[in-house]
Order: structure tokens, then C-alpha cells, then sequence
């Protein structure tokens, strides 16, 4: 009976964590659909426990989406990230990494990403290093049911490998980008949340 209240807690986390990651997945890999927005303006952004660290981070993004209008949102998703040639920031691993697209980054990934028995879906277009594909394989490993796939071990190998070397890098340039808003709040609020998964797996290093 003790044991119910932080086994029921751990699994509430677990949830939010891949929560956070299905929805970062949605908005970076397209213009946010209606719907999506709107549930993000009616949500609530206070914090089970007052003064949690992403709590400010969570309210500012939201309090933009609720400023900006849908079709502003889009257009600015497609000034950042879309458009003909060249984008104005990358939504790639492998560019930070190594400068490039299609580096070895890219060949590295593909191989884990095999032995986690995963591979892209033909509808998708983009190479896997996409930063929402590398959120959408998080949120598998978290919420997968193939319990020697989706269990702690793998979420921190594939997170060290893949996801912390460069995402903050993707943050800074979304956010220090004069177009942005509603992407620069996200990636602030994004910048905070990968930084409490590293904590995480720091903690759990040490705990081992």
C-alpha cells in the first residue's frame, strides 16, 4: 500500500515525458493543425507542484499561442523552416553535428536505429535525423509496449546519441531568429525540457 502513491507518481511522469515528446514531434515536423492549437490555448499551465522548472517556459509558449493567429502561426513555420532551397534554420541533426545533411551523424542513427528494430515511414519524406522523428522515437521508447525496447536504458543511450549533442544548438538558432515567435517560445520551452531529461539521466547514472 505504501508503495502505490510513488509507483502511480512514476508512471504519471513517464506519460507527461512522452506527452511532451509526441507534441514537440507535431510542431516541428509541420504548421500546427487547427485542433492542435487550440487545445494548446485552453491548457493548463500551472505546474502539479508550484514553482516546477518548466512551468514558466510552458506558460510563455502557451500565452503566444493564444496571441497569435493560426495563419500567422503557419506562416511562420514556413519562413523558419520551409520555402525552396536553403531554410533559414535547419531542422537537422546531421548539420549541426558535421555542417552537412546526409553526414555520417545520419548513417550512425540509421544503424541504431535498426537495432531498436525501427525505420521510416514511406509517407515521410524527411531523413531521420529530423528533430521530430528524433522526438517521436523517444516518445516510442518511453510509451512502447516491447518492454526490451522501450525501458529507461534505451531512452538514455538513444537520448546521449542522437538527441543532446545538438538540440540545444537548434534552440539557440530558433530562438535568436528575428522570425520567430511562436517557434522561439518553443524552443525555449523545449531548450528547459531537455535539460530536466538530462538531470534525469544524469540522476539515474548515479543511481546505478
Amino acid at each position: 500500500m505504501n508503495e502505490q502513491p510513488a509507483t502511480s507518481s512514476a508512471l504519471d511522469e513517464e506519460t507527461a515525458r512522452a506527452e511532451v515528446y509526441g507534441l514537440l514531434a507535431q510542431l516541428y515536423y509541420a504548421a500546427p493543425e487547427p485542433g492542435l492549437l487550440e487545445a494548446l490555448r485552453v491548457a493548463v499551465t500551472e505546474a502539479p507542484a508550484a514553482g516546477g522548472f518548466l512551468e514558466d517556459p510552458w506558460r510563455d509558449f502557451v500565452g503566444v499561442a493564444r496571441e497569435m493567429e493560426d495563419g500567422a502561426i503557419a506562416r511562420e513555420y514556413d519562413s523558419l523552416f520551409g520555402g525552396v532551397g536553403k531554410p533559414e534554420v535547419y531542422l537537422f541533426g546531421s548539420h549541426y553535428l558535421s555542417g552537412f545533411l546526409n553526414e555520417k551523424p545520419l548513417a550512425r542513427l540509421r544503424t541504431d536505429l535498426a537495432a531498436l528494430g525501427l525505420t521510416r515511414g514511406d509517407e515521410m519524406p524527411e531523413t531521420e535525423d529530423h528533430i521530430a522523428y528524433l522526438c517521436e522515437v523517444m516518445r516510442y521508447l518511453i510509451a512502447g509496449d516491447d518492454v526490451q525496447v522501450a525501458n529507461l536504458s534505451r531512452q538514455q543511450a538513444f537520448f546521449a546519441a542522437h538527441v543532446q549533442p545538438w538540440v540545444t544548438q537548434l534552440c539557440d538558432a530558433v530562438a535568436a531568429h528575428p522570425k520567430a515567435r511562436f517557434y522561439a517560445a518553443l524552443a525555449t520551452f523545449t531548450r528547459s525540457f531537455v535539460s530536466v531529461e538530462v538531470q534525469g539521466f544524469d540522476m539515474l547514472d548515479g543511481a546505478q
